[in-house]
C-alpha cells in the first residue's frame, strides 16, 4: 500500500501520537499536551518512529475519542504491519557529531533548538551557533550566560547563509556535520537517526531527513504545504550516480532528496566539494539553491544522499500570505540560481540539463494539481511566481557571484 501524505484544505491542530501510548496526543516535540477538540493532524508513531500522518475530529463530550480516531485511521490507512520501528541503537564507539546552528538576530527562538540538542541522549554532540552578521551582542550574550562551556558561540560578519554554515564547517571537529535553523523543534532522535543513516552504508556521504510542518494554523501556511511541503515521505530512501533512476530530472531536482532545513554530511566530504556556494546563498540576490548545489556535488563526487524519516524535524511556515508569495518566488529564484551555478563549475552538464528543461517547466505548471485541481487560483498564482523565480535565477545568480568576488577582494 503506498504510503499516504494528507494535505488540509482547513487550519488543524498538529500534534503527534505514538502508538504505544495512544492516549498521550502531544505538540509537536512532544513537552505538551494538546487541547483535544477540533480538528487534528497527527503523526502517528510507533516506539518513537514516524510512520506517517492522519486526520481526525474530536468527538464532543468524549475526551478520549479523538486519541482512539486517530489511532483506528493510522491501522486503516497506513501500512503498519511491514514498518520497521525498531529504534536505530548507538553505535559501540558513536563518532562525534558537529550540530551547526546558525542564527541571525532572532534570539527568542535559539534557545528551544539549544536546549534540544542538549537534552538529547547521543552521547558525543558538540554544538556550534554561528551568528550571522548580527545587529547587537544578544546572541553572544545568551550563548555566554546560559549556555557556558556547553554551546560554542562563532560569528560571521558577512551575511549570507551559506557563509555561516561555512563557518561552522570550518570550526566543526565532528566526523558528521548536521545543520539545523533556529527556529526548528528538533525531535529528540534526530542526532542518532541521522548518526544510523551514515552507518548504513560507508558511501553515504549526506542524510536528510523528515521536515513537518509545526502547525497550520493560517491558509499560507496550508497553501504551502498543498503546493511545496518539505516533507519526503515516510519510506526510507538512497540515491546516487550509479543507480538508475525513474526520475526523469534525477540528478537536477535535487530537492526531492532533502532539504537544508533537515541535512548532515560526512565532515570531510562536504569540506572536500568546497562546502556551500556563497553565490547561491539565501540573503543574497540568488535567495537559496546552497543546500541543493551540495547534494548535486555529493554525488557527483561519487558518493550518495540518503534519506530517513526518523530523523525528524518540526519546521514552522510563514503566517502570511505575502510572505508566502515572495518565499515561493524565492524558490523559483533559488532553483534557477542553483542550475547555473552547477552548468558554471560543471559545463558539460548542459548537454544533460538542457532536454529536462520542459518536463521541468510542465512540473511547475501542474503543481498542487493533485490535490485542488488545476484551476484553483492560489496554486495558479504561486506557479507563476515561481515560474517567474525561475527566470531570474540566472541572472540573480550573476549578480550575486559578483558581489562575492568584490566581498572577497576587499577583505584585508
Amino acid at each position: 500500500m503506498p504510503e499516504t501524505i494528507i494535505l488540509p484544505s482547513a487550519p488543524v491542530q498538529v500534534a503527534e501520537l505514538d502508538l504505544e501510548r495512544p492516549t498521550a496526543l502531544l505538540r509537536p516535540g512532544g513537552d505538551e499536551v494538546l487541547l483535544r477538540s477540533g480538528r487534528v493532524l497527527a503523526l502517528i508513531r510507533r516506539q518513537g518512529r514516524p510512520l506517517g500522518l492522519v486526520t481526525a475530529e474530536a468527538v464532543p463530550g468524549d475526551p478520549d475519542g479523538l486519541c482512539r480516531a486517530l489511532v483506528a485511521e493510522a491501522y486503516r490507512r497506513l501500512d503498519l504491519a511491514d514498518r520497521d520501528t525498531v529504534p536505530p541503537r548507538p553505535p559501540a564507539d558513536p563518532p562525534l557529531v558537529s550540530v551547526v546552528v546558525c542564527t541571525h538576530n532572532r534570539v527568542d527562538l535559539l534557545p528551544r533548538a539549544l536546549d534540544a540538542l542538549l537534552g538529547t541522549a547521543y552521547p558525543r554532540i558538540e554544538v556550534i551557533v554561528v551568528d550571522s552578521a548580527p545587529a547587537n551582542q544578544a546572541t553572544d550574550l545568551l550563548v555566554r550566560l546560559h549556555y557556558h562551556g556547553r554551546v560554542r558561540y562563532v560569528r560571521e560578519p558577512v551575511p549570507g547563509l551559506a557563509r555561516a554554515r561555512n563557518r561552522g564547517l570550518a570550526a566543526a571537529r565532528g566526523e558528521i556535520c548536521a545543520f539545523a535553523d533556529d527556529d526548528l523543534i528538533l525531535d529528540a532522535g534526530w542526532v542518532p537517526a541521522l548518526v544510523d543513516g551514515f552507518r548504513s552504508d560507508d558511501r553515504v556521504g549526506c542524510v536528510t531527513g523528515l521536515v513537518l510542518p509545526a502547525e497550520l494554523d493560517t491558509e499560507a501556511q496550508i497553501a504551502l504545504e498543498r503546493y511545496a511541503g518539505y516533507s519526503k515521505g515516510f519510506t526510507a530512501r538512497s540515491w546516487s550516480l550509479r543507480d538508475r533512476s525513474d526520475d526523469p530530472l534525477f540528478p537536477f531536482a535535487t530537492g526531492r532528496l532533502g532539504t537544508g532545513a533537515n541535512m548532515a554530511f560526512r565532515t570531510d566530504v562536504l569540506r572536500a566539494i568546497g562546502g556551500f556556494d556563497p553565490a547561491t546563498s539565501t540573503g543574497t540576490p540568488a535567495m537559496g539553491g546552497e543546500d541543493l548545489l551540495s547534494f548535486l556535488q555529493v554525488l557527483a563526487a561519487g558518493h550518495k544522499v540518503a534519506y530517513r524519516p526518523d530523523a525528524l524535524v518540526w519546521h514552522p511556515h510563514r503566517r502570511g500570505m505575502d510572505s508566502l508569495t515572495t518565499q515561493v518566488f524565492g524558490f523559483g529564484v533559488g532553483f534557477g540560481a542553483y542550475l547555473t551555478a552547477a552548468v558554471a563549475r560543471q559545463p558539460r552538464l548542459l548537454a544533460s540539463l538542457v532536454p529536462r528543461v520542459p518536463r521541468g517547466i510542465w512540473q511547475t505548471l501542474h503543481r498542487g494539481d493533485s490535490v485542488v485541481g488545476p484551476r484553483d487560483p492560489l496554486m495558479a498564482h504561486l506557479r507563476r511566481r515561481e515560474l517567474l523565480g525561475l527566470l531570474y535565477g540566472p541572472i540573480c545568480y550573476v549578480r550575486s557571484a559578483r558581489l562575492q568576488t568584490r566581498a572577497r577582494a576587499a577583505r584585508p
